[in-house]
């Protein structure tokens, strides 16, 4: 016999089954009212997940395959944009290009005269560095002309140099356009540092090592009577610099520039072996060839002193900071303070390191893609101005000295 309900049993059940639907009414409207709240505030804060390729390729194309294919993509585009930045050998290795460009102020067809060359740097280029550091420390930015260049690869025809305003020999807005007014038809990379002579309109240099020696020995009224390159320590000061321009000049760009792994680790064991030498080096001297500063300083000083600012991080040589390096900072800090013409640009006055810092990491967009610049470090963090306390600060004690030119007699 069927089970029979009585009335205050359906009765009951009727209350039960209303109460039942009204909590259920109000739990759907609770989870509607939280998915609108939810959605309110993801639009409030417009946070973007990008197209979902994970989410709804994921029934389709297993996620490491997925994965795997878009890596191969990205790094085909970056090894092809890597090697029109900066050459590779096979094995992923960066190799710098060579030079055309190597005549002399003082031979046929370049005598040495005032106002009659114009050098064409960029702050941040360490290989320009060298060369305006040349002109500081021999007195010569009296007699040629700098012209300062910007890294802009976009506004560039070709390369990255571009002017503000255009050039004084040729009025050119970029460092493509002297080139090819120069050399009409030129082919190859325009690269800075470059020295034109303005009165014949001709290329004399654009080899930062020829353009250092060369212009060391120039003689004109009036510049310094500091020597560089002093006879008798050519063959050491020769063989550091070689060193040093392999190891830890370009060392750095073979950090940053391979494509390899294997490429990578050769230079980075090659850039901290000599950091350690030259560290080793400095704990017994004040400047790398003795008591005092010669090219193989001027040639390391560029590269130590934009390290910690770039090359640390952008270039993966974050190893150690040259501030970990107590020789090697202290070094580095005489040679930011040095003194030379008591009325002209300084030592101190050849580098902003943050405008460096903004070149490397805005222009050189290979390696860095979302184009973020550091804030530091600063010039303050890489405590420059603080006296190392490594010697005397009297001119003929920090430089090797020859006899300058007089200056012209006055005219009556």
């Amino acid at each position: 016999m069927p089970c029979q309900l009585s009335s205050d049993t359906l009765s009951n059940a009727g209350h039960l089954q209303n109460a039942v639907s009204t909590r259920a009414l109000g739990a759907a409207g609770s989870r509607r009212s939280r998915r609108r709240t939810v959605k309110a505030r993801a639009g409030q804060g417009r946070v973007d997940k990008g197209l979902g390729v994970l989410e709804w390729t994921g029934k389709l194309i297993p996620q490491g395959l997925l994965v795997k294919g878009v890596k191969t993509g990205w790094r085909t585009a970056w090894e092809l944009m890597m090697k029109e930045l900066a050459p590779q050998s096979s094995e992923g290795d960066y190799t710098r290009p060579s030079y055309g460009y190597i005549h002399s102020i003082g031979e046929p067809g370049f005598p040495a005269e005032t106002n009659r060359y114009v050098l064409y740097v960029g702050n941040p280029c360490p290989w320009c560095h060298r060369a305006v550091l040349t002109l500081v420390l021999r007195g010569l930015t009296r007699h040629i002309s700098i012209v300062n260049a910007v890294d802009d690869p976009e506004r560039a025809s070709r390369g990255g140099w571009v002017f503000d305003s255009p050039e004084p020999v040729f009025g050119c807005n970029d460092l493509r356009e002297v080139y090819d007014a120069a050399e009409p038809g030129y082919r190859g990379r325009c690269t800075a540092p470059l020295l034109v002579d303005q009165k014949t309109k001709r290329i004399v240099s654009n080899e930062s090592s020829h353009l250092v020696k060369m212009l060391n020995d120039v003689q004109l009224p009036g510049c310094s009577n500091v020597d560089l390159y002093p006879a008798a320590l050519r063959g050491e000061i020769d063989s550091l610099a070689d060193a040093i321009y392999d190891k830890v000049n370009n060392g750095v760009y073979k950090s940053g520039f391979a494509t390899t792994q294997a490429a990578y680790e050769r230079a980075q064991s090659e850039l901290w072996t000599w950091l350690d030498i030259l560290e080793a080096k400095l704990s017994k001297q004040r400047f790398l060839t003795g008591s005092r500063f010669t090219l193989a300083d001027l040639q390391l000083f560029p590269t130590v002193v934009r390290f910690d600012a770039t090359y640390a991080t952008l270039f993966k040589c974050s190893r150690k900071r040259i501030q970990d390096f107590p020789n090697l900072q202290g070094w580095l800090q005489d040679v930011y303070q040095l003194k030379t013409n008591p009325d002209g640009m300084q030592v101190c006055d050849t580098i902003n390191i943050d405008d460096a810092r903004r070149s490397y990491f805005g222009s050189l967009f290979p390696l860095n893609a979302g184009g973020i610049v550091p804030t530091g470090p600063t010039l303050a963090d890489l405590k420059l101005n603080t006296n190392p306390q490594r010697g005397s600060a009297n001119h003929d004690d920090i430089f090797h000295t020859t006899a300058p030119l007089a200056l012209p007699a006055p005219v009556s």
